[in-house]
């Protein structure tokens, strides 16, 4: 997974030509924490068809606010540098990003 900030994401995430995932996170979320082996699995499972990044929050607030994304965790979908589906709650699991994953690729 890339780690995307306000330095890169333009150009790690809205420029890319097919689907991207970023993993909005916080240190001090719990599920966040938890979600994060799951994920790492599924970028290393569809890393070929599908582009991972992660975003920590800590000092890109703005830029999560940019995206609409105001909980934590969320998993956001791009396609060609357009947003397409965003996934948040605490009760997010694994399966549900995998499934949406298998939509976009």
């Amino acid at each position: 997974m890339i780690e995307v900030d306000k330095e890169n994401y333009e150009e790690e995430v809205l420029e890319v030509e097919g689907p991207v995932m970023v993993d909005y996170w916080g240190e001090g979320c719990d599920h966040c924490l938890e979600l994060m082996p799951g994920v790492e699995d599924l970028a290393e499972k569809y890393g070929d068809d599908m582009k991972f990044c992660k975003l920590n929050i800590k000092g890109n607030r703005r830029l999560a606010m940019s995206q609409q994304v105001m909980g934590l965790p969320s998993m956001v979908f791009y396609v060609d540098g357009e947003k397409v589906e965003h996934l948040s709650g605490d009760d997010l699991t694994i399966e549900e990003i995998e499934e949406e994953i298998k939509k976009h690729i």
